[in-house]
């Protein structure tokens, strides 16, 4: 299981507030001489859920990434971690881990040395090395050099890193990257579990169907701006491709109800009816009242990428051309 081998300290995790455990990001900006990369940039990561971080390329995420975790200051705006900044815990690693790019180890230093030097400096025991390292399946390559590891075998020694000092905060940009199907299933499980245990989850990536099924709240920026901030069920509903399918026997005199009550029909090659703007509820109510019998009602909520992808459309910044176009 994901989280057999984590740290036994940390049923602490429930016991903590909150508060000490919050991302909150207000009013942030970061130039980059005439480019605005984030543009006051405002939103909240609270703990007990994964939340996905999404956008184009080019939108911003790694650069708000880098600012939570002190890499970058910003030009507006603040953010803190845990209630402070970054720069003013005590030590670091045990209050939030981050995983911004994975090669981001020297060549020549061993999986172990690497979490070695990262522990001796934060006041991390020897044994809590053994336990990432076994829990990232890196154990029989602890003395390898991370030089010779490939792309796969790179993330998992920074996952291994970011969960090093047992934080409440974890920032994942792009985990899964480099990973085979297990790999990425097993780094799915895994941000669950750390969430589940009252930690605070922040992970971007631009797999929309592994953030489908492993994101619990969204948030989608563009051009460094504020696009949505919402539980994934609400960011999908909120889409014009989420629908309601409906079959009758009576269709063309529902249809006209469903018209006047304000919602739109499209009609589908085998006679159902494609109906939005109504919830399924609505359109049942509506059939009852009138005694229209119903042979289906069923809603279609829209994909992760179908409602990502039309939110985002407008921030875009490279941009290949459509199907048809020369």
């Amino acid at each position: 299981m994901a989280g057999r081998h984590l740290s036994r300290r940390r049923q602490r995790a429930h016991d903590l507030d909150s508060e000490r455990v919050l991302i909150e990001v207000e009013d942030l900006t970061k130039n980059y001489g005439s480019t605005v990369a984030v543009d006051h940039l405002s939103f909240d990561v609270r703990p007990g859920m994964v939340t996905g971080f999404l956008g184009p390329n080019g939108s911003g995420k790694s650069t708000t990434m880098r600012m939570i975790l002190g890499l970058d200051r910003p030009d507006g705006g603040h953010v803190t971690v845990a209630g402070r900044r970054y720069g003013d815990l005590p030590w670091p690693l045990r209050e939030v881990g981050g995983l911004l790019e994975a090669k981001s180890v020297h060549p020549g230093r061993t999986a172990y040395n690497h979490l070695l030097a990262l522990a001796q400096t934060n006041g991390i025991s020897r044994a809590r090395i053994a336990e990432v390292l076994e829990l990232v399946g890196l154990t029989g390559v602890a003395r390898k050099r991370a030089g010779t590891f490939s792309l796969g075998m790179g993330q998992r020694l920074g996952i291994a890193a970011a969960l090093l000092g047992d934080p409440g905060v974890l920032l994942f940009d792009e985990p899964v990257n480099g990973l085979d199907p297990e790999g990425i299933r097993w780094v799915r499980l895994l941000l669950k579990h750390l969430a589940s245990e009252g930690r605070t989850v922040l992970v971007s990536s631009h797999l929309m169907s592994e953030m489908a099924v492993t994101a619990d709240h969204v948030v989608v920026i563009g051009k460094g701006r504020l696009i949505a901030q919402a539980t994934i069920g609400d960011f999908l509903g909120a889409s014009s491709n989420s629908h309601v399918k409906v079959r009758s026997p009576q269709s063309d005199a529902l249809a006209a109800v469903i018209v006047s009550s304000g919602g739109k029909i499209a009609r589908m090659g085998d006679g159902a009816l494609e109906v939005s703007g109504l919830s399924a509820a609505d359109i049942g109510d509506l059939a009852a009242t009138r005694g229209y019998a119903l042979h289906e009602l069923s809603p279609q909520t829209a994909s992760l990428e179908e409602a990502f992808m039309e939110l985002t459309d407008e921030s875009v910044e490279y941009r290949g051309a459509r199907s048809g176009e020369s």
